[in-house]
């Protein structure tokens, strides 16, 4: 056998096997021709230059040789591939031979010259011969009629062709085209350019398709142009001439909707239309092969097209002639390759050698396979099957079989294959396969099931059911064998399918049956309305998809004998694959030759069972699907392997992770429709999307996966799904627990039938009660609760009433009247919607008269509003009055014009609004005494003031009621009124009280009432404009103070200055203070400069009171200055003998300063603890504590010279109270001191003896002062020491004992902040309320102890 190497470019391409080669020694050197049998493809009959054709089998096994008198002309097959004929050079015969007798005949065509041309009809028994002469020959097989039709064409007939309407096209040397009819008539007839060859019938593709009748003949003229004839259109041929690079047209074939494939002598191969507008254009062109090219065959049946040249054959796929499918090298034909041919079903191609060998190649394999749970069969030559489950991870075994099969059916332990009416039978071996037998049927198996004891085959409408490893056909025992139907059933049994547990079967009656072989007895029949063509049971066998003949598809289910219609089945569907993955029960695929159809069958969703479609997907071309697992569909390729794709609908079962948003969320879609719920979670998980996991919570309830619908509902976090769901997850009853999924997820009306039919059907009035559907409630209520009836006509009452139905509603609120005292409550609704629909309706005196009887006051108000709305006045102020709506009653009598009644509710009403109106009508009637009472009760103060004044001549109360109100309008009528008068104070008065300041302030100018104006300006928010033109006018009178006031107001600062200070001398003190407030607003440094010098007596002599230079400093914030001045001030005060004045000045300045956080000089703080020193003494000694009287005086004593006024006076009181205190020691050095000349003659003669008497008799006796810790370094010392010797700082003294401060016992002035011993402070506060320091009041329940008092030891606050 000669090498040949094929090229694969496609994944499906079958590795392109090699059936057989021919070559034969009388052949050698010389081309050969060959015709495959038509149809079947079963034979190919082969001629040389031998005188003989030999008929082969598609193995390659030689069945005949016909032995001729000369060489073959031609020969052609017939159309059903019956009978080959046979015409030769030397003879006049035609010679037949039949392929089903296999014995050759003859006929005589009774010509007398040699034949040339041979052709049967496509569609017919008719057989055209031509002879070199010209003369033609019309052969009918059927009826053996001859009709010879001499000198058809002058010269010999070399080509022809026969139409689909039996129409014969011939060519011959005499360069003339004719066209017969099968009579042998010329209907048409054209010449040509050159010798014509290779004619074709066709349809050319035109824009408006009138008809598909091969109208266009092709004929290939002189090896380089294509003449097309169209037969409609005789007189306008078209001539397709080619570029003279491609060489001569070795063969063409027309394909598809008007292209044409033409192959060139030098290797190209090209496509062409023949649409009128593209004519001649070029579709596709390739340089197939390098040399030459020698023919080209398309396979229509295989979609391919191939053309062989040099030594190789090419193979493209005609969908995308772009596209290499496969290259055939033959790599020991040196001289290339000739012809090539397909059989028509394209399994089998020949190509011939031009060294006279022929080849078969197998390019497509019959599509056969079958599929048992997951293992599957499929042939994988045309005498091999192979057995494959990949899901059980089993390797692949091959089955060598012994004849070609056209079925092959797998079972659990067993191969079975088979042809015609016999069956060949295998036992799979764990390692092996073995041949069990063979069976022969008594008819053509259609086909064949097995499981795993018994095989099925179907043949001429019957089953036959036996057992695959017992006696055979004619076993006797029964469960053996038995035939479907029985014999005196009259059905024809169109399809079947084997369970492990049953034989079901279609009939042409419309009946699926199905047999338990167990029992061996039919137990369940079904009657379709029209017959049964396929049907496919589910793994199981508890669910059947079946077509019908009218090609629509069911689900049957045997257990509950319901019958589902799969929605959109297509009518082309070929089969049905249930999924047999175990968790995806209920998913089948349907499909054809072109896609794959996804359904499911929802068994328990809670619109009941259903099937639904959930995509497509694209089936690659000439697939057939054999097994679905786990959304992967294995489908049977013609190259005799197997692909596995999955369906569009299973995308989510690949790396989720390389997906985006949008992907994922189609596929959480998929995932939902399949109901694959866990997938679904993680892919919101992924998504991390609320509406993701709602989706997943509304399919769980859906298909009442009520778990798995908490745990969703659980990770979202609702609450209120979680509850209500375990309430109800236990609920066995289907119906009742498909209702409140139902109602969960909004479907309330299949709620409502689902809750009918449950055991519990009062849930539906419930569910309707509280979806406030009263309507259907009623309904139901009529059912299923009659005493609830009136509760719900009071509800729908209700809502009839919003919506507008007034009639309806009181008719439903007369109903809901119980007339039952425990339903009190509930009947006074209801008459209460009787009335307000009464009144609704026009039947007003019913409403009156049923909302006066009925207790309540807001039905009476509602009746009222009802009323008054329909302008029934006079009834709806008796409403409101008998409810007590007095202001509302009160306005409808006003509309109605009955003022004796308004006056009589008028102490009941509160509206100003009212009153007005009451007020408006007294005072048109001259009733002023009661307009005005009227009035003040509306609040209309301006028109209160107006009858005072011009109707009740009462201007003190009109004045009064201005005051209380501040009334702008009001103001204006007494103004006017005191102007009329004359009484031109009052007038300004309350004209700037209404704003008029300018008509006030001319008043004020021409009655010389200016300064009334000015006290009552000033008191009042006015502008600047308004202060300036009062400062002119004082200025223009050298009114200094005034107008310097009111240059002050408005803000210029130096003119009133220079007033302030040229103010006379009566009212010197109060223009110097506001002489400092103008420089303190202004902070200019030369007006403070100015009033410096003034002060100072610069400008006239006089220096002023330092008070004044200390007002001015702390009104500029000097507070520097003002210290000092302070001092000064405090020093003048205490030379003086003014020591309160002196601690009062230097405290406020004191307390200024550390507000502002500015440095105390230590001056200030020593002259200001020694003053208090002194007040506290007078203090103790009044409280009649003498020896913290004595403490202080001492501390004056030693600071004697700061009150030169009083220095006798303290010594004599220092030595007083220390003798008092037992202070012997001190007594004596004070009294020694008194004793002075200076001071001697200054005691009072009171107390001149007794202080003589303490010098002249001293006591060295001296009592210890207490100690007590240092508050900054705790040493101990003396309690009354300011200075600790220790750490040398001062220490913080109490205000209340002048003793120094210790941490343990702190407090402050809660008013002045000043430090306080807290015990001590606490005690003088119980017969003392004021702080000794600022002389402020404190109560005591204010006093706080201190317990950490470090911000009072920072020495921030200067040295005191």
């Amino acid at each position: 056998m000669p090498q040949f190497t094929c090229t694969q470019t496609d994944g499906n391409f079958w590795q392109t096997q090699q059936v057989f080669s021919l070559l034969e020694k009388a052949w050698s050197g010389s081309p050969v021709q060959f015709a495959w049998q038509k149809t079947l493809g079963n034979f190919l009959a082969l001629t040389g230059g031998d005188h003989t054709v030999k008929i082969f089998d598609r193995h390659g096994q030689k069945r005949n040789e016909i032995s001729l008198p000369g060489n073959c002309v031609a020969m052609d097959w017939d159309k059903d591939g019956d009978t080959l004929a046979i015409i030769t050079d030397k003879s006049s015969a035609v010679f037949l031979w039949d392929a089903n007798t296999n014995k050759t005949s003859q006929v005589d065509s009774g010509m007398r010259d040699a034949m040339s041309f041979l052709l049967w009809s496509r569609v017919g028994t008719l057989l055209a011969v031509g002879t070199s002469k010209g003369n033609l020959l019309i052969y009918n097989r059927q009826t053996s009629r001859k009709i010879p039709v001499l000198g058809k064409h002058t010269k010999r007939i070399t080509c022809g062709c026969w139409s689909t309407e039996n129409l014969l096209a011939l060519g011959g040397e005499d360069k003339i085209i004719t066209i017969s009819n099968q009579e042998g008539d010329t209907i048409r007839q054209t010449s040509v350019s050159s010798d014509p060859s290779d004619t074709q019938f066709s349809v050319m593709k035109t824009d408006e398709r009138i008809s598909t009748r091969e109208s266009t003949v092709s004929v290939v003229v002189g090896k380089k142009t294509l003449f097309l004839f169209n037969l409609n259109d005789p007189d306008n041929p078209i001539d397709l001439k080619f570029q003279q690079a491609y060489g001569s047209i070795v063969s063409y074939r027309w394909y598809g909707d008007g292209y044409i494939m033409i192959g060139f002598s030098r290797g190209y191969f090209v496509v062409i239309s023949t649409h009128i507008r593209e004519i001649g254009q070029e579709i596709f062109q390739a340089h197939n092969h390098k040399d030459n090219l020698s023919s080209i065959a398309i396979s229509q049946s295989l979609n391919k097209a191939a053309s062989c040249g040099d030594n190789c054959i090419k193979i493209h796929d005609l969908s995308d002639l772009r596209e290499m499918y496969a290259i055939i090298n033959l790599d020991d034909e040196n001289k290339g390759v000739d012809k090539l041919a397909w059989t028509d079903d394209g399994q089998l191609l020949a190509v011939s050698s031009r060294r006279g060998s022929l080849h078969v190649f197998l390019t497509k394999l019959p599509i056969l396979g079958d599929a048992c749970n997951t293992r599957i069969a499929y042939l994988t030559s045309l005498l091999e099957v192979t057995i494959a489950n990949d899901v059980e991870r089993e390797l692949p075994v091959t089955v060598s079989v012994e004849v070609e099969p056209s079925f092959v059916a797998i079972g659990v332990y067993h191969l079975a294959v088979g042809m015609n009416n016999r069956a060949w039978f295998y036992a799979l071996g764990e390692n092996n396969v073995k041949k069990l037998k063979d069976v022969e049927y008594l008819g053509t198996v259609a086909s064949m099931h097995l499981n795993s004891d018994y095989a099925a085959a179907l043949f001429e409408g019957k089953v036959q059911l036996h057992m695959i490893e017992g006696e055979g056909l004619d076993a006797q025992e029964e469960r053996e064998t038995r035939l479907f139907p029985a014999d005196d059933d009259k059905y024809q049994i169109l399809c079947h399918a084997l369970t492990s547990d049953f034989l079901i079967y279609g009939t042409d009656t419309g009946v699926i049956s199905y047999f338990y072989i167990e029992d061996w007895q039919y137990v369940n029949e079904y009657r379709h309305s029209v017959s049964v063509r396929k049907v496919f049971p589910d793994p199981n066998g508890t669910r059947l998809a079946f077509i019908d003949d009218k090609s629509d598809g069911f689900v049957y289910c045997p257990v509950n004998d319901r019958l589902y219609e799969i929605p959109d089945f297509s009518p082309t569907i070929k089969g049905i694959l249930w999924e047999h993955w175990p968790m995806d029960k209920g998913v089948f695929v349907a499909f054809d030759d072109d896609k794959a159809y996804t359904y499911v069958f929802y068994k328990d969703a809670i619109q009941g069972s259903k099937i639904i479609l959930a995509g497509g997907t694209e089936v690659p071309f000439s697939h057939k699907p054999l097994l679905l697992y786990n959304g992967e569909l294995t489908c049977q390729t013609p190259s005799g392997k197997t692909n596995n794709m999955y369906l569009s609908t299973h995308r989510f079962l690949g790396n989720l992770k390389d997906f985006g948003p949008n992907e994922l969320t189609q596929m959480l879609t998929q995932t939902l429709t399949l109901k694959r719920f866990s997938e679904a979670w993680e892919l919101c998980r992924l998504l991390n999307d609320q509406s993701g996991w709602n989706e997943l919570a509304k399919a769980c309830l859906y298909h009442m996966e009520v778990d798995f619908a908490i745990r969703v509902y659980r990770t979202f976090g609702n609450a209120g799904m979680v509850m209500s769901l375990e309430q109800i997850k236990g609920i066995e009853d289907h119906n009742l627990l498909a209702g409140h999924l139902a109602m969960f997820t909004g479907d309330f009306n299949l709620a409502q039938d689902l809750y009918l039919a449950s055991s519990c059907p009062v849930a539906a009035l419930e569910m309707r009660k509280d979806l406030q559907h009263w309507d259907s409630a009623l309904q139901l209520a009529k059912r299923l609760a009659p005493d609830q009836i009136p509760f719900l006509s009071k509800e729908y009452a209700m809502q009839l009433e919003f919506t507008g139905d007034y009639s309806n509603a009181l008719s439903h609120y007369e109903k809901g009247i119980t007339g039952n005292n425990k339903y009190q409550d509930h009947d006074e609704a209801c008459l209460a919607g009787v009335a307000q629909m009464s009144i609704r309706i026009g039947d007003i005196r019913r409403g009156v008269n049923q909302a006066i009887k009925h207790p309540s006051r807001l039905l009476k108000r509602d009746c009222g509003a009802i009323l008054e709305n329909m302008k029934q006045f006079s009834e709806a102020a008796q409403l409101y009055e008998k409810g007590q709506y007095y202001d509302k009653a009160a306005s409808v009598y006003i509309r109605c014009k009955n003022w004796a009644k308004v006056g009589e509710l008028l102490p009941h009403v509160s509206s100003p609004k009212i009153h007005l109106q009451y007020a408006k009508a007294k005072e048109a009637d001259g009733r002023y005494n009661e307009a005005v009472i009227a009035y003040e009760h509306a609040k209309q103060w301006d028109s209160v003031i107006r009858l005072y004044l011009d109707h009740l001549n009462n201007p003190e109360k009109a004045v009064n009621v201005v005051r209380e109100t501040q009334s702008l309008d009001g103001a204006k009528m007494v103004a006017r009124f005191f102007l009329q008068l004359g009484d031109y104070g009052s007038a300004i008065q309350f004209l700037v009280m209404s704003k008029c300041n300018n008509e006030a302030f001319t008043l004020a100018q021409q009655h010389n009432k200016m300064e009334i104006y000015a006290d009552i300006i000033s008191s009042e928010s006015a502008t600047n404009e308004d202060y300036q033109s009062i400062a002119l006018y004082f200025e223009e009178e050298k009114k200094h103070f005034q107008a310097g006031k009111f240059f002050l107001l408005c803000g210029q600062y130096g003119r009133a200055l220079k007033h302030f200070m040229k103010s006379p001398g009566t009212e010197d003190n109060l223009a110097i203070e506001m002489a400092i407030e103008t420089v303190g607003r202004a902070k200019d440094e030369a007006l403070t400069n100015q009033l410096i010098d003034y002060l100072m007596g610069e400008s006239d002599g006089m220096p002023k009171d330092a008070k004044y230079l200390f007002h001015l400093y702390m009104a500029l914030k000097q507070y520097k200055e003002a210290a000092r001045t302070a001092i000064i001030i405090a020093r003048e005060e205490q030379c003086s003998g003014n020591y309160r004045n002196a601690h009062d000045v230097l405290f406020s300045m004191y307390s200024e300063l550390k507000t502002q956080k500015i440095k105390i000089p230590s001056e200030m703080a020593t002259n200001l603890m020694i003053l208090h020193s002194y007040m506290l003494a007078k203090t103790h000694i009044k409280r009649g504590d003498h020896m913290k009287g004595a403490r202080m005086l001492i501390r004056v004593a030693n600071n004697i010279s700061k009150f030169p006024s009083h220095v006798v006076q303290i010594l004599t009181s220092v030595v007083i109270e220390c003798h008092r205190a037992g202070l012997k020691n001190s007594a004596f050095s004070f009294a020694a001191m008194l004793m002075r000349p200076e001071y001697r003659n200054k005691i009072d003669l009171k107390y001149k003896k007794k202080i003589e008497a303490v010098v002249r008799h001293p006591s060295t006796t001296a009592i210890e002062e207490p100690t007590t810790a240092c508050p900054y370094c705790a040493f101990q010392l003396p309690e009354c020491e300011l200075l600790c010797p220790s750490c040398k700082n001062n220490l913080p003294y109490c205000i209340a004992t002048g003793r120094h401060m210790v941490q343990d016992d702190w407090t402050v002035c809660p008013r002045c902040d000043f430090p306080a011993l807290y015990s001590e402070f606490k005690n003088m506060l119980e017969t003392e309320n004021t702080c000794p320091m600022c002389s402020e009041r404190i109560d005591v329940a204010h006093l706080k102890k201190i317990n950490d008092c470090t911000r009072y030891l920072t020495p921030e606050n200067g040295d005191q």
